[in-house]
């Protein structure tokens, strides 16, 4: 009978394409792979740390799994493993605590436990661009990292501490990699990493990757993972328009205070940030500019909160992601005073949700009337759902084929589980 093993994965694009590939890795050993802990012989974590609700998250998972009498092998890795090793070592003693240098070794761990041949997790050679190519994944779109780790160092963020300096990729393992992903089947390959802006290697920047890539002679359709609003240079704005890459970018923006964003010690000014919003509008005036929000950062006061608040009005977001300040340790922002109060804070993120719904509602209702080229990723017997080249969901009422590109006459707004879904007819 073949071993079960089961994935949990919390946080980013990076996380996904790490648990992604270690599964296709499980898969190719001859494991059945499932996206829980229930009957497994072996229940991997891939935890968060960015704030303090992401930790409780995480442990939620691993207590939840040992509470519903999982006695498999238990495996925690990712940023939290990194952030809370000893904690989590002393809490769960019988789990393995595996850093993210090692996390691709994984698959080396679970086989030398299963062979009795057991010795300490981090003896075994890692890597953070040690991940094969995956056949098999939880997705239908395929990621693509190309960069670890980050320099900037943002007064609010651990994720440098846990994710080590900003590391890139070289251009060859990148193209190979789309080139296999593309083989296997897969119709959109998205790249991601921690700081992707920054990627650099061997003299080849971000826009030049892009160029390599898009240059290639396959077919698929490429997406730019959550990307840092740096000062992007002409290039980057010409491929905007190349047919192979999506119009959807997450830009981060955070704060819409040029106090606060230098603060938090961001790399751009909220100026800046308007200028590659109108440029990127320029290329296509429905352009998805999706982005983040932190509110309550220490010292934000009611009119640096109310410039994000009509930022977000003014900008036209696709959507947006907001976040309560969470104080890390070991981050300059836990040492500032002039906290904001945590009911002020739950206020702020209540009226930064309803502008963003609004703003998203009525982004959406432009599509009506339009055609989206949509990649199915759901199906059940009455219909179908995948996002468009735009990164807007579209719903189909009837059964299609799974990672499959159709066209798609937008008809209305299907609003009826609370999130605007776009709604469409095939086109035949």
């Amino acid at each position: 009978m073949k071993k079960r093993v089961g994935f949990k994965t919390l946080g980013c694009r990076l996380n996904q394409f790490e648990t992604d590939a270690l599964a296709s890795r499980f898969a190719g050993l001859g494991y059945e792979v499932v996206e829980d802990s229930k009957d497994t012989d072996v229940f991997i974590v891939n935890t968060c740390t960015v704030t303090n609700q992401s930790d409780q998250k995480s442990r939620y998972v691993v207590n939840h799994a040992l509470n519903h009498g999982h006695k498999g092998m238990l495996i925690i890795t990712g940023c939290m493993a990194n952030h809370h090793k000893e904690q989590l070592e002393k809490r769960y003693p019988n789990a393995y605590v595996v850093d993210n240098q090692q996390k691709s070794a994984i698959p080396q761990l679970v086989e030398a436990h299963f062979n009795q041949e057991i010795i300490p997790s981090n003896t075994y050679e890692g890597g953070v661009f040690s991940y094969a190519p995956a056949g098999e994944t939880f997705h239908t779109r395929s990621m693509i990292k190309i960069q670890d780790g980050c320099d900037n160092f943002c007064s609010f963020c651990i994720i440098p501490k846990v994710r080590g300096r900003a590391v890139s990729r070289s251009v060859d393992a990148i193209l190979e990699n789309i080139k296999q992903v593309v083989a296997f089947g897969y119709k959109e390959v998205v790249i991601t990493g921690v700081n992707i802006s920054r990627y650099q290697h061997d003299g080849v920047n971000f826009s030049q990757l892009l160029r390599h890539i898009v240059d290639m002679d396959l077919d698929f359709r490429l997406r730019i993972s959550s990307i840092e609003p740096d000062s992007f240079d002409d290039e980057f704005f010409e491929l905007m328009q190349h047919p192979k890459i999506t119009p959807h970018l997450h830009l981060c923006l955070q704060s819409a205070s040029e106090s606060v964003l230098l603060q938090m010690r961001r790399m751009y000014t909220y100026k800046l940030y308007k200028r590659m919003v109108a440029r990127l509008r320029e290329v296509d005036p429905r352009f998805n500019i999706t982005t983040d929000i932190i509110v309550g950062f220490p010292g934000e006061s009611e009119a640096d909160f109310e410039k994000s608040v009509t930022a977000i009005k003014d900008l036209d977001f696709g959507h947006v992601h907001t976040f309560k300040y969470s104080k890390r340790e070991d981050t300059r922002a836990a040492r500032m005073n002039n906290g904001v109060p945590e009911g002020e804070k739950t206020r702020r993120s209540e009226i930064i949700r309803k502008v963003a719904l609004e703003n998203k509602r009525a982004y959406r209702k432009r599509f009506i009337g339009c055609h989206q080229v949509v990649l199915i990723e759901t199906i059940t017997d009455d219909w179908s759902k995948g996002y468009g080249e735009y990164y807007v969901p579209v719903k189909v009422n009837e059964p299609l084929l799974k990672n499959k590109f159709y066209t798609v006459l937008i008809t209305h707004l299907d609003e009826e589980q609370g999130e605007p879904i776009l709604v469409g007819e095939l086109v035949k």
